[in-house]
């Protein structure tokens, strides 16, 4: 079966992208495809490497915990160059990861990189609002549109990459 990579980033892999892969992940695991030997693999990471080895905002582990899933043993790491040999989608939070991937990303393999809100044409922003400088309805807030766009995310996936799988998504 086919392995399809994707990969979150945000500034400091400890709010947005850690939400993110988790709400990806859950959704994947939910319809039978989150495998390493087949199906999705998703992973993320930051622009910077201020958080490296650390793991996610307590508010966000606290949310998706609440949401019933768990992101505590999530790692936060730099994205880096070898990721876009890795990953077949990756998707920026903001612009200015956006830019920053931009600047690393080798010339075959831009066209891996999108806007995570770009996927989600309902959601009328651009950007994943950074949660980091706020309280816990700013993580509410931002979770809500990461759901909505990693539901379209994996709404794509399936219909290029899975056409024939059964589409039970929670």
């Amino acid at each position: 079966m086919i392995v399809v990579s994707v990969l979150f980033v945000c500034m400091g892999n400890i709010c947005r992208s850690p939400m993110a892969e988790g709400a990806f992940r859950a959704r994947a695991k939910a319809i039978g495809l989150l495998e390493k030997s087949h199906g999705i693999f998703v992973d993320s990471a930051g622009t910077t490497h201020y958080h490296a080895g650390q793991s996610p905002d307590p508010r966000a582990i606290a949310l998706t915990s609440r949401l019933g899933f768990s992101i505590k043993n999530q790692r936060a790491r730099q994205a880096l160059a070898s990721d876009f040999e890795t990953f077949d989608y990756i998707l920026a939070m903001d612009r200015d990861n956006l830019h920053y991937l931009e600047g690393i990303a080798p010339e075959q393999h831009r066209h891996k990189l999108s806007l995570m809100l770009s996927h989600a044409p309902q959601v009328r922003l651009d950007e994943v609002p950074d949660p980091y400088y706020g309280g816990d309805e700013g993580f509410e807030r931002c979770f809500r549109l990461i759901d909505q766009a990693a539901q379209a995310v994996l709404d794509k996936i399936l219909a290029k990459h899975f056409p024939d799988h059964g589409r039970n998504v929670p």
